[in-house]
């Protein structure tokens, strides 16, 4: 067949090239592309770009981290848990809520570093529902759920999706907020995967977790503003997750496939 070449393509009369076309968007799983997006408490995120559709399994585009990923194989027992952070890193990662893509947070002024795998579990987010399992906490932080994951091989790549089997977790408020850390196992784990709750895990490690989040934004002479009130186990971690997913089916809505 004669290649025809290349096709030249023109945007309609009304179309102005100066203006970056803005739409309010959100696509969680493929059989939800190209439907108009808009959170149920009324506010409105702005996503650039247009929408097409496209078939399972193949995206056109990157699914969003957050929203576009599934929370897990057997939320909230076993979950999945987008990294953000290596403990390897010196810098600060997080996810950009509106593009999905990972971006420098700030590098980190001390010298404390991770010492698990640290991320979010998709399709979760801290609102009035995990609030109300932080008596101390004055509101929520409307973040995705954080997750700490043990693996005994080091992974030293971020931005990669791990099934982990949830263990226990922290009780964090951060500025006023309730910030809970989730803790988990890669489930695969040669050496971990066996842990079923938190006393599974070697103490030093709980306390090497919780001397991070008290001190890793801790500027010297003054005091940090992140208090950890307590560290539980599996049971109060699978209502902190359950309470999450609830808290994020209500503010968003969830994939009918979820």
């Amino acid at each position: 067949m004669r290649n025809p070449g290349p096709v030249e393509t023109k945007p309609p009369a009304s179309y102005d090239c100066r203006v970056e076309p803005k739409i309010d968007v959100r696509i969680m799983h493929p059989s939800d592309a190209g439907r108009i997006y808009v959170p149920k408490s009324g506010v409105r995120e702005s996503f650039v770009g247009r929408v097409m559709s496209f078939s399972a399994p193949f995206y056109r585009w990157r699914p969003h981290p957050w929203h576009g990923l599934e929370p897990g194989l057997n939320p909230p027992e076993i979950v999945h848990a987008y990294i953000e952070i290596t403990p390897f890193d010196i810098v600060k990662y997080e996810i950009d809520k509106v593009t999905g893509y990972l971006k420098v947070d700030r590098p980190q002024r001390g010298s404390s570093q991770p010492p698990m795998l640290y991320g979010f579990i998709p399709q979760t987010i801290c609102s009035r529902r995990v609030a109300a399992l932080c008596p101390n906490a004055e509101r929520c932080d409307m973040d995705p759920l954080d997750i700490c994951v043990l693996s005994e091989r080091p992974i030293t790549r971020s931005e990669v999706i791990v099934n982990a089997r949830v263990v226990g977790g922290l009780q964090c408020i951060d500025d006023d907020e309730a910030d809970d850390k989730i803790i988990a196992v890669l489930r695969n784990d040669h050496v971990f995967s066996s842990a079923k709750d938190i006393n599974d895990i070697p103490e030093a490690l709980v306390e090497r977790l919780q001397h991070y989040f008290s001190t890793y934004k801790m500027i010297p002479g003054e005091k940090s503003g992140l208090q950890i009130e307590s560290v539980y186990g599996r049971d109060r971690a699978l209502e902190v997750i359950t309470a999450s997913l609830e808290d994020y089916d209500e503010e968003f809505g969830r994939s009918p496939s979820s």
